[in-house]
């Protein structure tokens, strides 16, 4: 009889458990993790449940958006008890209460918004819930720490790919226009690029003393650049040309008259 008393009034509890004991049919205290002693035939543990954060992933649920467009969404619930003697006694079972609850929060928060809104809102629609969710469940004990929107689908599947393609086209259509931008980026830079080029050569050419002869030398050194680029490409034509011509075209552009006339009527070379 001893032994039997002693076996009845041991409660081992894991960690992060906590059991409910009543006594004569009214709560009396609850058990903490570890070795606990009740009185066997008068205490009996009714509950023992986990102090741990618990997900619930709610199952895909049909809701109807502001504009009249059915949704097919589900969303994840991360929660915990905090009292355990609150959650047993306030709610008759709180996975199926908790389960419900999110449901009707989620209907009721799409219901509110429009469907171009659903997508883009998603981060405000999990804030939304979890503020909900947090109040309604505030006498239950528990605590829901986060809710997060898994998938929104729509349900008609015409309009589900007529809403892709047009996402689709407004995709390339920003990529369309970042591209022209940087094309437009690019082509400043170049020019400015030019810009200081030319005004760094007129400075440097002021205080030579052949400057023509300089010219000649960059001109050249274009030309001879270009068609290396021209024997480079893959696509490149072979094309003949005749070097003394680019010389003298040179030497004329350079040692051409600037002025409009010499006083006398005759007109520039």
């Amino acid at each position: 009889v001893a032994l039997g008393y002693t076996v009845g009034s041991t409660k081992i509890i894991n960690q992060g458990n906590e059991a409910l004991v009543e006594r004569l049919g009214k709560f009396n205290r609850k058990l903490s993790p570890g070795l606990n002693f009740i009185v066997p035939l008068i205490d009996s543990v009714v509950v023992e449940d986990t102090l741990k954060e618990q997900v619930l992933d709610t199952k895909e649920q049909e809701a109807i958006t502001k504009d009249n467009v059915a949704l097919k969404v589900d969303a994840v619930t991360f929660w915990r008890i905090l009292e355990l003697e609150r959650t047993h006694y306030a709610v008759d079972n709180i996975y199926e209460a908790l389960e419900n609850l999110v449901l009707t929060a989620l209907r009721s928060e799409i219901g509110g918004i429009e469907l171009a809104n659903t997508y883009s809102s998603r981060n405000e629609i999990n804030h939304a819930l979890l503020q909900q969710l947090d109040e309604a469940t505030a006498t239950w004990g528990v605590k829901v720490t986060r809710v997060e929107i898994q998938n929104i689908t729509v349900k008609d599947e015409d309009l589900r790919k007529s809403l892709e393609a047009e996402r689709a086209a407004e995709s390339k259509k920003q990529a369309a226009i970042k591209e022209a931008e940087g094309k437009r980026q690019a082509a400043i830079a170049e020019a400015n690029g030019t810009v200081a080029a030319i005004e760094l050569i007129s400075r440097a050419l002021q205080g030579h003393q052949n400057p023509k002869d300089v010219l000649q030398y960059l001109i050249a050194q274009k030309y001879v650049d270009a068609s290396f680029k021209i024997g480079e490409s893959n696509n490149s034509k072979v094309v003949f040309m005749n070097p003394s011509h680019l010389t003298e075209a040179i030497s004329d552009l350079l040692h051409s008259d600037s002025h409009h006339g010499d006083g006398n009527g005759s007109s520039p070379n």
